[in-house]
């Protein structure tokens, strides 16, 4: 895998423009922030954030990836300020869940999800090698 930033743009925080990589591809359906029971243990942003994340990493291992054979994460948003207001929080509990590994990133703020009490929903491509 390798991620591509042009050199002369300013260095993107927490993501990368683009990613290439080979292998079998792993599509993991959004997760939201409730545990494998589907039930929401905290209508806090970050633990939600956390908790999808973590269960991102539970489907990778499942399939024999890890968190470094991601090469695509699109976020969806309940509340865009939130998360902005929040950023250092996430990306602590994204550096503890997936590590220093910033592959090709979307967000987007949303009219809402089907699960109710979501606050986050995201949805990842990963490469096994």
């Amino acid at each position: 895998m390798k991620l591509i930033n042009p050199m002369e743009w300013a260095r993107p925080k927490g993501y990368s423009n683009g990613v290439t990589a080979q292998g079998q591809m792993i599509f993991v359906a959004g997760q939201v922030g409730w545990d494998g029971n589907e039930t929401f243990q905290t209508d806090d942003m970050v633990g939600q954030v956390r908790q999808a994340l973590a269960n991102i990493v539970a489907i990778l291992a499942t399939a024999g990836a890890k968190p470094e054979n991601i090469v695509r994460m699109n976020w969806y948003l309940a509340d865009k300020d939130e998360y902005n207001a929040r950023l250092g929080e996430i990306g602590q509990a994204y550096r503890e869940t997936i590590g220093r590994h910033f592959p090709a990133m979307t967000a987007l703020q949303v009219a809402g999800f089907v699960e109710d009490g979501a606050k986050v929903e995201i949805e990842v491509t990963a490469m096994l090698p």
